[in-house]
């Protein structure tokens, strides 16, 4: 999926960490569309389609899902896990943007999928280094998973 085809989905629960992911995005010259969901339950609505995210028109698969860890309902833990055993959803790049940096949540992220971990807050060189998993090139990133 190319960059240019789709839309970022950001799953984050605090309206701050959504506020300062928007404004990397914009320092970054990221022009993807940012569809926002409160939780982990809404994630995983948004990427199966379903409810009020069936629209595609409005609300496109992503080019890549940026994921909090700690939301309600569903946590990032869970989102992984749900997206691994989606085959249609396992080429979307699921990178972790936390405020956790133990290393046995990146560990743990690692084994469920994720391209990615990163500790917020977001800047405008980590959105640069994101935006390697979506075209492809993110097996030389700096700051893998």
């Amino acid at each position: 999926m190319s960059a240019k085809t789709g839309a970022i989905l950001l799953a984050e629960d605090d309206e701050n960490d959504v506020f300062f992911m928007r404004r990397a995005l914009r320092k970054a010259e990221i022009k993807l569309p940012l569809h926002v969901v409160c939780n982990g339950q809404e994630a995983m609505d948004y990427l199966s389609g379903t409810g009020k995210f069936g629209d595609r028109d409005h609300y496109p698969l992503p080019s890549l899902l940026l994921l909090d860890l700690k939301m309600p309902f569903a946590d990032g833990f869970d989102v992984l896990r749900w997206i691994h055993s989606q085959s249609s959803l396992k080429e979307i790049p699921a990178v972790v943007l936390t405020s956790s940096s133990e290393e046995r949540d990146r560990k743990k992220a690692k084994d469920l999928g994720a391209k990615g971990y990163f500790v917020k807050p977001p800047t405008t060189e980590m959105i640069q280094e994101i935006m390697q998993f979506v075209d492809g090139h993110g097996q030389n990133a700096a700051t893998p998973a």
